[in-house]
C-alpha cells in the first residue's frame, strides 16, 4: 500500500511503514514542504497514496470535496505523542489490512475507529469494522 504522510505526521512513520513493505510519501525536506492542505492532498491522490493526517479536518471535509480519492487515515488522539499514534497506526493496519481504503474516510481515536463510507457502499458494506459508519454526504 502507498502513504503520504502529512507533515503533522511524525517522521519516524516513514521507517515504520517501510519495515512494512508499504510505499510512503514524505514531502518534508522538499519544495511543496509548507504548502497548504489542499496542495498536500492533491499531491496524494495525484501519487495514488492513502492520506495520513492528525489534522481533523480532513476527517469532515474530505468526504464533502471529493467524490473519489484514494483514502484517509486521521488519528486523532487524547495525548498524541509519536508512540501513540504509531501504535494506533500499527492497530489500523493490522485490523484493515485486506481491505481497500479508496474513498474510505477513517478517524482513529483513543477507544474508537470511525469510518465514513461513500453512499454507494453503505448499503453493501454497512459496518466494516470500525465501532460507526456513516454516510456524510
Amino acid at each position: 500500500m502507498k502513504f503520504f504522510l502529512d507533515e503533522n505526521f511524525p517522521k519516524a512513520a516513514h521507517e515504520f511503514l517501510m519495515s512494512r513493505r508499504h510505499e510512503v510519501i514524505d514531502i518534508r525536506g522538499t519544495p511543496k514542504e509548507g504548502s497548504d492542505d489542499a496542495t498536500l492532498f492533491e499531491v496524494a491522490q495525484a501519487a495514488g497514496a492513502v492520506f495520513l493526517t492528525t489534522d481533523r479536518d480532513f476527517f469532515h471535509t474530505v468526504p464533502h470535496l471529493y467524490d473519489c480519492h484514494c483514502g484517509v487515515v486521521v488519528v486523532a488522539l487524547r495525548q498524541p505523542g509519536r508512540k501513540n499514534i504509531l501504535d494506533k497506526l500499527d492497530w489500523f493496519l493490522r485490523h484493515y489490512a485486506g481491505i481497500t481504503l479508496e474513498n474510505k474516510v477513517f478517524q482513529l481515536r483513543d477507544r474508537a475507529c470511525i469510518l465514513l463510507l461513500p453512499p454507494d457502499d453503505v448499503g453493501e458494506a454497512g459496518n466494516t469494522g470500525g465501532e460507526s459508519s456513516t454516510p456524510r454526504r
